[in-house]
This record gives C-alpha cells, structure tokens and sequence, in this order.
C-alpha cells in the first residue's frame, strides 16, 4: 500500500491510502475535496472509503459532499457527530479493503467519540501504518477537550503504545516544532530531542512534512509516551503516570512558542 501524505488547511494532514493493485484508495480524514479529488485523478485510483478519525471540522468537513460526487461511498467513524457517517465503527473491529487491513482503534479523550486506524497488509515486507488523527501526534499527544488525563494514559500507553514498534505514525496536525520545543523544555538534557527538533525545523523551513515517525522513535523525544522516566517526573513533581501526563498536558497548553 502506498499512503500520500496531504497537507491542507494551517496545518491539517489528510491521506490517500492506494492498494496498488486494485487501484482502489481510502481517504482518511477528508477534510478539503477539492484538493482530495486532484490527488485521486493525479494517482488514477477509485475511492472506494473515507475513514474519519473524529468529528472536528478540520477532518471530517469533506465528506458530506464527498458521499454526493460518489454514490454509495463508505464513510466509516464511531461519532453520529461525523458527517455523511454510513459505518459506524467500535473498538478492535477489522475492516478489510483489497489486501489492506485495518484494525479500529478507540481513543476517546480529544473528542468522546475518537478512533485511530492501524493498517497493514498480511505477508507485506512494509511497516504497517498508524492513522492517529489527534491522538498522538509526532512529539505530541492532542488536547483533552472531551475526556481525561486517565482515558489518553490508556490511549497511549495500552492501545497505540502496544503496537509494533516499527508502526509508521501519521497524525493529524503538523505540529512537530512546536512540540518538540516544548519536549526541550521537559527534557532540555535529551540528545535526541535537540536531534529531532533540529531536524524539523529543516524540514519546516523546506515546507515539507515531518510525518511519518515512527512508534519507537515516538517513545525517544515524546514527553507524553515518557511519563515513567525520572526526567519527566522532575519536570512535573509528579511520580504517578497519570498525573505526570496530567500536569505535562497543563503545562503544554499553557506553552509560548519561544523566539528562535
């Protein structure tokens, strides 16, 4: 499977997941059609679905007139709140599109209803893929709007933690700078931070995109996947897990952005 990487919006991510063979393709997170649609004709795929990672407007805006261009396109979520839903998904259930295999991942606490998706292809030599929409971002992890400290401690640490570690993360949002200078902040000792960080701000300056990461990379400079490390429980004051990512979550949304 091949997976185009779709910068749209400020700083939104959109992808066209391709089964090479078939020339069939999913979208997940659709947020702008237009753009969507130059990708499909530009690659000669069909579309065949849309997964949609939650409800927010920045990913789930295009599906409404996506499911008007193409009849009977399967449009999957576990919120009634996403647009044009046809399938509603629960957690650990596998849906299967050609030889891609997607396992549905519940992750509320961002919004009440989010789900990431894992994919992979049986007998592929490629990593398999991590679509965690506002969950887990590279460097970062998504606010708490509608759940808690506790819910993204089991997302992160018992859900998407668990995963291969060769998992190919692509999230929702590029904001890799911005975490990881707050990752700095947290661990200003960490080599690999200072690394990462040096890194994206090339990439950045190249306007180009920091995803995917990688699950074990993600466990090096992500202070969110870090909350056991005696570093981060300095930083915080804290030696709970749970209250180590709740107070590191405080602390990122009160975060300004320093000057170069």
């Amino acid at each position: 499977m091949k997976v185009k990487v779709i910068s749209v919006l400020e700083d939104n991510y959109m992808y066209l997941v391709i089964e090479e063979s078939s020339r069939e393709a999913i979208a997940v997170d659709a947020a702008v059609p237009k753009r969507l649609l130059e990708i499909i004709r530009k690659e000669e795929v069909v579309l065949r679905a849309i997964l949609t990672t939650h409800h927010h407007w920045d990913h789930a805006r295009g599906n409404d007139e996506l499911a008007r261009l193409f009849p009977g396109l399967r449009v999957y979520g576990a919120d009634e709140r996403i647009g044009a839903l046809t399938h509603k998904v629960t957690h650990d259930q596998e849906l299967t599109f050609g030889a891609i295999r997607v396992r549905c991942l519940f992750t509320p606490c961002h919004t009440s209803g989010h789900m990431c998706y894992f994919m992979w292809e049986d007998g592929s030599p490629d990593a398999p893929a991590l679509f965690s929409g506002d969950t887990l971002f590279v460097g970062g992890c998504g606010r708490f709007f509608e759940g808690t400290a506790e819910q993204m401690y089991t997302n992160l640490t018992q859900i998407l933690g668990t995963l291969p570690k060769e998992t190919k993360v692509f999230c929702g949002h590029e904001c890799t700078v911005r975490n990881l200078k707050f990752a700095l902040k947290v661990e200003p000792e960490n080599e690999i931070v200072k690394k990462k960080l040096a890194w994206a701000k090339q990439r950045d300056d190249e306007d180009l995109p920091t995803v995917p990461s990688t699950l074990q990379e993600e466990f090096l400079y992500n202070p969110f996947l870090r909350v056991t490390e005696e570093s981060l429980q300095k930083f915080t004051g804290k030696t709970d897990p749970v209250e180590v990512l709740r107070t590191l979550r405080t602390e990122k949304d009160n975060f300004k952005k320093p000057k170069e």
